[in-house]
C-alpha cells in the first residue's frame, strides 16, 4: 500500500491547510527513505509529497539536507534522466533546496553539474528550461559549483541556446535569453577564474564577444566585458568597435546613472588601452579626444579612471604624448588636479600622466608647454612619493626633460629645490635601490647646468655619493662611481 499512500499524501499536500498536519504527523522523515526505492511510481509520489509539504518552509528544507536528501535526488536525476515526470519532480525539489548554502555544499560533492547540463541540453520547452536555469543560477553562487558547471560544458549549451534564440521577439524566448545571459554573468563574476574554462574555445570566445557587444547597454553586458578583458581579448574587442560603444555609454551616463555600470565601463576602457596595437587604433579613431571631453565630469572615480586610460594610451606612443603634451587646456586641468590633495587617487593619476607625457615624447615643445603650465614642481614633489613606482616615473621623466631642454627647466628646479630632494633620497636608507639609481641618473643631467652644479656642490652630495660606492646593490655602486666622475669632470 506504500505507493498508494504516497500518492494520497502528494494529493493532500496540495492543500496549504494540510501541510501543517502532515508535518505534525511526522510524515516527512517517514517519506524520505522511500526515495531510495527503485519503483519509479513510488519515487514520483514520494518526491511530490515531500516537495509539497516542505515548499516554502526553510526549517524543514534545512532538515531535509541534514538527513541526506541530496544524494537520492542526484541519483534519481542520474538513473532516470529519460523519465520526464521524475525529472520534473526532481528538478522542482532541487529548485526549492538550491538556495540553501548547506544544499550547495552538499551538491558540490556530487556529479549534479553533469546531470543538470544534460537536462539543459535536452530541454524541449520553455518551462523545463526555466526550471533548470533557476537551479543553475542558484548553484552558480557557489565557487565550487561554478567550476564544476564550466567543466561539465555548460558554456557550450548556453552558446547553442542563445544563438538559437537571439533576435526572437517572442516573450517566452526573451525570458530564456535573459535567464541564460544572467547565468553567463554569474559564471564570469566572482573569485574563481571560470572565464578561463568558458573562453577556452575560439567559438565561445567569439560568441561571448559578440554577445557582450550586443548587450553593452545593460549592466550584465558591461560587467561581462570587464571580466572577459582579462583573458586576452582586448584586441578583438577593439576590432569589433566596442571602444566607441563604451564611450557612447559613458557620455550618456557620466554624471549619473548606474554607478556599477560606470565603473565597469571605465575599467574596461582602461584595459582596452593596454595592448600596443589597440593604442594605435584608438588614437587613430580619436579616442583620446573623446576621453578628454569626458573629463568635464566632477566625479573623482570617473576622473581617476579616465586619466588612467589616457596614461595607458601614451605608454610607448610618442605621437599621443606630443598631442596631449601640447594641449594647454588639458595641462592646466592636470596641474589643478595635482593640487587636489583631498582626492589622492585623482592627484596621483594626474601626476603620473604628466610624467608619462614627458617620458614618451622627447619634444622641446612639450617640455616648454608643461613648464608654462607650472607642472614641473609637481613632478619634483612626485619624486618624494610614498610609492616607489611613482618616484621612478617622476625621476625618469625629469631626467629625459633635462636632457631635452635643461635651460627651460633650470629655474623651476631651483625654486622647487630638486637638488635637495634628490640628496634626501640618496641619504635615506629606506629609499629603494632603483630610486637611488634613477636619482643619480637625474643628477648627472643637472650637472650640465652651472647653477645647479653649484647647488649640488654646496649641498655636499659628493660625500653621500662616496658612501654609496660601498652600497650592497651593484647597480647603485656603479651609478655612484659614474656620477662622481661626472661631478669631478673626469668624464
Amino acid at each position: 500500500c506504500a505507493v498508494k499512500a504516497a500518492q494520497v499524501l502528494s494529493e493532500i499536500a496540495k492543500n496549504e491547510e494540510m501541510k501543517k498536519p502532515c508535518i505534525e504527523a511526522g510524515l516527512v522523515p517517514t517519506l524520505i527513505p522511500l526515495l531510495e526505492s527503485t519503483d519509479q511510481e513510488m519515487l514520483l509520489h514520494a518526491g511530490r509529497a515531500i516537495g509539497r509539504i516542505c515548499y516554502d518552509n526553510r526549517n524543514l528544507q534545512e532538515e531535509l539536507v541534514k538527513v541526506g536528501v541530496i544524494t537520492p535526488l542526484v541519483r534519481i536525476l542520474t538513473d532516470y534522466a529519460e523519465s520526464e515526470p521524475l525529472v520534473h519532480v526532481d528538478l522542482l525539489a532541487l529548485c526549492n533546496l538550491a538556495e540553501l548554502d548547506t544544499a550547495k555544499e552538499a551538491l558540490s560533492k556530487t556529479k549534479v553539474a553533469e546531470q543538470l547540463v544534460k537536462q539543459l541540453r535536452r530541454a524541449e520547452n520553455h518551462e523545463r528550461l526555466e526550471i533548470v536555469f533557476e537551479v543553475l543560477q542558484a548553484l552558480a553562487e557557489n565557487d565550487a559549483m561554478k567550476v564544476q558547471l564550466v567543466e561539465a560544458g555548460v558554456q557550450e549549451v548556453l552558446s547553442e541556446i542563445l544563438l538559437r534564440l537571439q533576435g526572437s521577439s517572442q516573450a517566452e524566448d526573451t525570458c530564456v535569453l535573459k535567464a541564460a545571459s544572467d547565468l553567463i554573468v554569474s559564471l564570469l563574476l566572482g573569485e574563481t577564474k571560470t572565464i578561463v574554462g568558458i573562453g577556452s574555445k575560439d567559438n565561445m570566445k567569439e560568441f561571448l564577444l559578440l554577445w557582450g557587444r550586443n548587450n553593452i547597454q545593460t549592466s550584465q553586458g558591461v560587467k561581462l566585458l570587464e571580466s572577459f578583458l582579462s583573458d586576452g581579448n582586448c584586441v578583438r574587442m577593439v576590432q569589433l568597435g566596442l571602444i566607441h560603444q563604451l564611450l557612447d555609454l559613458l557620455e550618456k551616463h557620466v554624471e549619473s546613472g548606474d554607478i556599477s555600470v560606470q565603473h565597469a565601463a571605465l575599467s574596461a576602457l582602461r584595459n582596452l588601452a593596454i595592448p600596443v596595437v589597440n593604442k594605435v587604433q584608438m588614437l587613430e579613431e580619436g579616442v583620446a579626444e573623446r576621453i578628454q571631453a569626458l573629463l568635464r565630469s566632477e566625479m573623482p572615480p570617473v576622473q581617476f579612471k579616465l586619466l588612467g586610460t589616457l596614461r595607458m594610451l601614451t605608454d610607448g606612443q610618442a605621437d599621443a604624448a606630443e598631442i596631449l603634451g601640447q594641449d594647454p587646456m588639458l595641462l592646466n586641468r592636470l596641474v589643478q588636479w595635482c593640487n587636489a590633495n583631498d582626492r589622492s587617487g585623482v592627484c596621483g593619476e594626474a601626476n603620473r600622466l604628466l610624467a608619462s607625457i614627458l617620458r614618451h615624447n622627447r619634444s622641446q615643445e612639450v617640455v616648454k608647454a608643461i613648464q608654462e603650465a607650472q607642472g614641473v614642481k609637481h613632478l619634483v614633489s612626485m619624486t618624494t612619493s610614498e610609492h616607489a613606482a611613482m618616484q621612478n616615473e617622476a625621476l625618469n621623466a625629469l631626467a629625459i626633460a633635462s636632457a631635452v631642454d635643461l635651460e627651460t627647466l633650470e629655474e623651476s628646479f631651483k625654486e622647487s629645490q630638486l637638488v635637495q630632494s634628490l640628496h634626501k633620497l640618496l641619504q635615506d636608507d629606506n629609499t629603494s635601490p632603483e630610486v637611488k639609481y634613477n636619482s643619480m641618473g637625474l643628477l648627472c643631467s643637472l650637472l650640465n647646468s652651472g647653477d645647479l652644479r653649484q647647488e649640488i656642490e654646496e649641498d655636499k652630495i659628493k660625500e653621500t655619493l662616496e658612501q654609496l660606492c660601498s652600497h650592497s646593490n651593484a647597480s647603485v655602486v656603479k651609478e655612484a662611481v659614474t656620477t662622481l666622475q661626472v661631478l669631478r669632470g673626469e668624464t
